[in-house]
């Protein structure tokens, strides 16, 4: 299984001076999909492509995704 971080998302928005409570007044964000990000479960690719566009930043700004290791094949 992959694993997903957003972790990039909170250094990205404490660079730009931008809290969770203004995403959720200012952006119209939902405290259950800010609850997602902090325990780094899925949201849609609306919501990352939003938290781009607020930042103004690249998706690599918003969510780091580790792909899992391949187990080695049997011959």
């Amino acid at each position: 299984m992959s694993m997903i971080s957003f972790s990039p998302l909170w250094a990205t928005m404490k660079e730009q001076g931008i809290s969770q409570y203004q995403l959720i007044h200012l952006y119209g964000f939902s405290t259950g999909t800010l609850d997602a990000l902090r325990k780094n479960r899925s949201v849609t690719l609306n919501t990352i492509q939003d938290l781009c566009n607020i930042l103004q930043c690249p998706v690599e700004a918003v969510v780091k995704i580790t792909p899992e290791e391949k187990p080695d094949s049997i011959e």
